[in-house]
């Protein structure tokens, strides 16, 4: 009777507990009750990364700071960009006054002295002319007109001196004598080139920029039998 006894107490236990279980499984939360744990728990995170960060004081200032900074160097870019595009401006304006300064220099010492001499010896079209040799002439890096070969280096005289733009225009000129213009043929500048004996032509008077006396030397090589 008492073994009987014992084993329906173990069994009622046993139910007990499993009811017990079931019963704490089963059990739902209100909605107060879930909004209260979900504030609890931001309460408590809120706390664990505000700690870190105390000293800095309130996060809300610490944002309208941060607001304010980043404005700031927003404001201080664009002024940055406005002062680059005036220095740009200022720059530009300096490169085309510099451009100026030596278009003028170089129409001064380069070209009007190739007109001038074009002019003096007599060229048909002066400005034709410094059209023509413009690339062969050159200002130096210290200003001075220097004249070039066809390789573009600097040209020099026999003395060993660079050669001269008047010098250049002159030979340039005897050696396209169609861009000189013609003079009238005298008595006197025939005989001048004539010879003591017999009419005789001497071609070392002759003016190879006068076109009656490239006529006369033309005749001259000629009856010679000269044909190159």
């Amino acid at each position: 009777m008492t073994d009987q006894n014992i084993g329906t107490t173990e069994d009622t236990g046993t139910s007990d507990s499993s009811n017990a279980t079931t019963n704490q499984a089963a059990k739902t939360f209100t909605q107060d009750e879930v909004n209260a744990i979900l504030a609890k728990t931001k309460t408590q995170l809120e706390r664990k990364f505000a700690s870190k960060y105390e000293d800095l004081g309130d996060p809300d200032q610490v944002r309208e700071i941060l607001t304010q900074h980043q404005k700031r160097e927003q404001e201080q870019a664009m002024k940055r960009g406005e002062f680059d595009k005036i220095l740009q401006e200022l720059a530009s304006k300096k490169d085309a006054e510099i451009q100026k300064r030596d278009r003028v220099i170089e129409s001064f010492k380069l070209e009007t002295p190739v007109i001038d001499a074009a002019a003096r010896y007599r060229a048909v079209n002066p400005e034709q002319v410094k059209a023509l040799i413009r690339n062969n002439l050159r200002l130096s890096s210290e200003g001075e007109v220097e004249v070039l070969d066809r390789e573009g280096k600097v040209r020099y005289d026999d003395s060993g001196r660079p050669l001269s733009v008047d010098s250049f225009v002159q030979t340039w000129l005897q050696e396209n004598p169609h861009f000189v213009s013609a003079t009238p043929s005298t008595t006197s500048s025939r005989s001048n080139v004539a010879g003591t004996t017999g009419g005789k032509l001497d071609i070392t008077k002759l003016d190879m920029k006068n076109p009656e006396h490239r006529k006369m030397y033309a005749e001259y090589r000629k009856s010679a039998g000269i044909t190159r």
